[in-house]
């Protein structure tokens, strides 16, 4: 939709914020307030703003979205509808979100902090481009029979497992949501969604907008609160049949606890990264190279899983390339997220600030040249920014090499040879994303063979589509979203025997 005059995002905020949020959750089709009436202060990472008091859901508000999720899905007032018929929900749904983009875009932005510019033009169409997708996807997924021979019949058929629940970050809030929501919904699933603490308000409008294009009530269910208490419920909740859960590592991990300590239920994890960019002296174009790097490493604050954050540059053009790297930080200095010229916003919250500021501490420590940025930005606004910071001649067993920081960090090491290059590239365990950068068709085929990676780049980054799987290996997770394989994850097969003669 054009616009002959540019909205006043600052103005459209105050607006929305005078108004009222709704944080309480939605539950059987409508909202209603914690059952303990607890709730928690949300404040925006932009300038530390109170933007409203949120459900702080616990086991029990679990229990209701479940128990509402279960007699939806039982019921069949969506899992027996026929798929075309899902398939026009799914798309009015996707339809509803791109009419309410500027709405969407500003709840994201003053939630997480990220640039407006990129909660409009990335996470709201992202968002509904997954819905509508996976709506037209499930009438062309097809059952199989097998090759048993002529005395009988073996059907193969997907069914929907029953009630996924659904545990998401607040890196991507609508994104990592619609992930999860579309495979789920679209194979005939009720679904009970956890929102981070950190970033609940679109999770739930989504299900307000859900509603309103068609979906039954209860099958759509949002409970925001802390892991701790409203997450672990879930994940613990003996009638949930699968969970899907991104997020780091170490929840990951006590994900699978609470699933072996209840019902088994299957847990698909998309957790934390490392991964490495490989650059070698024959790649084609150095400055495309530093600047994709930077744009990758940078966007989203750095808050992002597959971010590379770790570049493995060969040593005779490791200081030329750190130069490079080190010009392109400046270009996304932190700024107003509600200025559609920002180019990268704030962090989530004072929590992660610590985090970024300690990794970035720790990293002088070790002896690591920091050659750009290295500093708190914008603390005069009451938000939380952090400068674009670049590393250089570091080795992979620095603090800022290995562990996940999340944030607007990258870290450069130098290698010899190929072989080194590999092996450290591999020595992570984390196996998420990988990208090489070279003009030699060998070695680039033989590189990202040999890269543990779930994704492996050759002379790009962060190119997508939603018709590839994304997920990762080692301590990255298992299981992948995207693609028709997402699928596999919130279906279930059915072998159906008929004996012939």
């Amino acid at each position: 939709m054009s616009r002959s005059v540019p909205i006043d995002w600052t103005a459209r905020a105050a607006d929305g914020l005078a108004a009222g949020l709704d944080g309480r959750a939605l539950i059987g089709g409508r909202r209603q307030a914690a059952q303990d009436g607890q709730t928690f202060l949300k404040r925006s990472p932009v300038d530390g703003r109170a933007l409203g008091e949120v459900a702080r859901g616990q086991a029990a508000d679990v229990d209701a979205a479940v128990r509402a999720a279960r007699a939806a899905f039982v019921d069949g007032r969506w899992a027996a509808r026929p798929p075309a018929a899902r398939k026009r929900v799914m798309q009015a749904f996707a339809e509803k979100v791109l009419a309410a983009r500027e709405e969407l875009a500003l709840l994201e932005t003053l939630d997480m902090g990220k640039p407006i510019a990129h909660s409009l033009a990335v996470d709201v169409p992202s968002t509904a481009r997954t819905l509508a997708w996976y709506g037209e996807a499930v009438d062309k997924v097809y059952g199989e029979i097998a090759p048993t021979g002529p005395s009988a019949l073996a059907l193969i058929s997907r069914e929907p497992v029953g009630v996924v629940g659904a545990i998401v970050p607040w890196n991507y809030p609508m994104i990592m949501a619609a992930w999860k929501l579309g495979p789920a919904l679209a194979a005939g699933n009720s679904v009970v969604l956890k929102p981070s603490e950190k970033s609940p308000y679109t999770a739930l409008r989504l299900a307000e907008l859900a509603l309103d294009a068609g979906l039954p009530p209860g099958v759509f269910n949002v409970v925001p609160g802390y892991g701790p208490e409203a997450g672990e419920a879930l994940a613990r909740h003996m009638d949930v049949d699968v969970l899907g859960f991104t997020g780091s590592t170490r929840v990951g991990k006590h994900m699978l606890v609470c699933a072996g300590q209840s019902n088994l239920k299957r847990v698909y994890n998309e957790l934390g990264g490392k991964s490495a960019f490989l650059v070698f002296p024959d790649a084609p174009d150095l400055d495309r190279c530093a600047q994709t790097l930077a744009g990758s490493i940078f966007f989203n604050q750095g808050e992002s899983c597959n971010a590379p954050s770790r570049v493995l540059v060969q040593a005779d053009i490791a200081e030329d390339f750190a130069r490079r790297v080190a010009a392109e930080a400046p270009k996304y200095r932190p700024a107003d997220p509600l200025d559609p010229s920002t180019v990268m916003g704030a962090l989530v919250d004072e929590g992660q600030l610590r985090t970024v500021l300690g990794y970035i501490e720790a990293g002088r420590a070790e002896g690591a040249h920091c050659l750009a940025g290295g500093r708190q930005a914008r603390a005069e606004t009451g938000g939380v920014y952090v400068e674009p910071t670049v590393f250089a001649g570091a080795h992979n067993g620095m603090r800022i090499a290995r562990e996940e920081i999340f944030g607007p960090v990258v870290t450069l090491i130098p290698f010899r040879d190929e072989a080194e290059a590999l092996a450290l590239a591999n020595d992570s365990p984390y196996g998420l994303q990988a990208s090489v950068w070279t003009g030699g068709l060998d070695r680039a085929h033989r590189v990202a063979r040999a890269l543990q990676a779930g994704t492996v780049h050759v002379n790009q980054y962060d190119e997508d589509d939603l018709t590839v799987p994304f997920g990762g290996v080692k301590q990255s997770g298992n299981g992948r979203d995207k693609s028709l394989h997402a699928f596999d994850k919130v279906t279930e097969l059915k072998t159906t025997w008929i004996r012939l003669g």
